[in-house]
């Protein structure tokens, strides 16, 4: 039990008191923040009905007795039930923009969020830009930051799961998007009519089964479905490859995340050029084909080792 405390008044000492908790819990950061004192930090934020813009003096105003109250019953259910800080929130910010966010989507936190925000230069020119696809859309955060980014650009957002692309929907109404964005239901590219794409960007499930069972808890709370792909994690990324030459076009690229699997993938596909992204904030195992180089390799099927 959290015990109110008198010596905690400002916000300043409220973040303070949850970083110190959280640090001793042993909470994972991996959902938006890294650290226990940014995780703190939104939580308090929340409670309060503050966002980010707040200027950092006012990190010294007092709190009244409910207000601290809000906070700590937060920091309580973070702790005990391990939930990630932005579905205690229902928010979570991606390329620099915000989402709402449920259980039924994964927490946005892609490095391929540095690659929309410099317009995946320089294998492409922003101008030739007018078809993106989005595979395994989730929150939509992927699909609605690239369509800030290519203002000129149609984008389509393809989940399997419905609850998931309720809250793609609801993303893109937020973000008054519903004209240029296009949230369709498919397993992949099945229930996609022929079209050809400039642009495709997926954030798949690459998690092995037995990688997923030994995931921290926090995880658990994430939709399965965005996570494990199979005994190696390769089920998906597979038919990602298999299927995705005839939606791609001429001078376009496919990008897609695999995180820690990208050894795997290699040693499984090692006739494929895969080119490995670099990102200066951090992350990795982000992989770029061109449409050529995806026909070469992966017309009538990528044939694995």
């Amino acid at each position: 039990m959290i015990h109110d405390d008198d010596n905690l008044t400002t916000l300043r000492d409220l973040v303070r008191r949850g970083a110190s908790m959280f640090n001793e819990a042993q909470l994972f950061f991996g959902h938006g923040t890294d650290n226990a004192l940014d995780e703190a930090l939104q939580l308090v934020l929340h409670a309060l009905h503050l966002d980010h813009t707040l200027p950092q003096s006012y990190l010294d105003a007092h709190l009244t007795d409910d207000e601290k109250m809000r906070v700590l019953g937060l920091f309580q259910r973070r702790i005990k039930e391990r939930v990630p800080a932005a579905y205690l929130t229902g928010k979570a910010w991606f390329a620099g923009l915000e989402f709402d966010v449920s259980r039924d989507v994964l927490v946005p936190r892609s490095p391929v969020a540095e690659l929309i925000g410099e317009q995946f230069s320089p294998w492409l020119e922003a101008s030739d830009v007018n078809a993106i696809l989005d595979l395994c859309s989730g929150s939509g955060c992927i699909a609605i930051a690239c369509a800030y980014a290519f203002p000129q650009a149609q984008v389509d957002a393809v989940d399997i799961s419905a609850a998931a692309l309720h809250v793609a929907q609801s993303n893109v109404d937020k973000h008054h998007l519903h004209e240029r964005v296009a949230v369709i239901a498919s397993d992949l590219f099945d229930q996609l009519p022929p079209r050809q794409y400039d642009l495709i960007v997926s954030n798949p499930p690459y998690v092995s089964s037995d990688e997923y069972k030994g995931l921290p808890p926090e995880y658990q709370h994430e939709p399965e479905i965005g996570l494990e792909a199979g005994g190696d994690g390769m089920d998906v990324v597979t038919r990602i490859l298999q299927d995705a030459a005839p939606f791609l076009a001429p001078g376009g690229i496919i990008i897609v995340e695999v995180g820690a699997s990208a050894d795997l993938l290699m040693a499984r596909f090692p006739d494929i050029p895969f080119l490995w992204l670099d990102f200066e904030k951090g992350g990795d195992g982000v992989f770029l084909l061109t449409a050529e180089q995806l026909r070469d390799c992966c017309v009538g099927g990528a044939s694995p080792q």
